[in-house]
């Protein structure tokens, strides 16, 4: 690839863009279940919360444009599950299969382990629509652990959830 991507730390200027990339997913697909596109008022809120915690907020950028982001969240909210996080990781169209995702996700996953995470989970929705971002995810050691079936509803129809995990550190 002739592109060079530079990730970091994504930062509040970046929000627009950050919504601009997300938008599509929330309007025309099922990588979210989101139905209404969040403001950048909601996405720098969500940044920082992401932040709080001491987790990656992520960009990645070609020739100075914003082309793709990734974050780690908490899994779930209770303490036990307080070294284990979720990826999310969107890119914008134009720049899909130029390698931004793989470039975030390695940056995602050293940066989740650093913060002294010990697992990653990949909730990836309608997995046989979603084979690159499940054979990225494989590519990068995550290991099919289940399907949730139905479990989602967007646009009329019910959709399935396939979940990844991936170590990141020894326990």
């Amino acid at each position: 690839m002739a592109d060079s991507i530079l990730v970091r730390a994504a930062v509040a200027e970046d929000a627009t863009a950050i919504a601009a990339i997300y938008a599509p997913h929330v309007l025309n697909g099922v990588t979210s279940f989101e139905v209404v596109v969040p403001d950048v008022a909601e996405i720098l809120r969500r940044r920082e919360a992401v932040l709080e915690l001491g987790l990656p907020y992520l960009v990645a950028e070609i020739d100075g444009e914003v082309a793709g982001y990734a974050y780690a969240s908490q899994f779930r909210p209770r303490a036990a599950y307080r070294f284990t996080v979720e990826n999310s990781v969107y890119v914008a169209k134009r720049f899909q299969r130029r390698g931004v995702a793989r470039h975030l996700m390695r940056e995602l996953i050293e940066q989740s382990a650093r913060a002294g995470m010990r697992q990653m989970i990949a909730v990836i929705a309608e997995p046989s629509g979603s084979t690159a971002s499940v054979a990225l995810h494989r590519s990068l050691g995550f290991e099919e652990v289940g399907v949730l079936c139905e479990v989602g509803e967007k646009f009329g129809r019910a959709v399935d959830v396939l979940i990844m995990q991936r170590a990141l550190i020894s326990t």
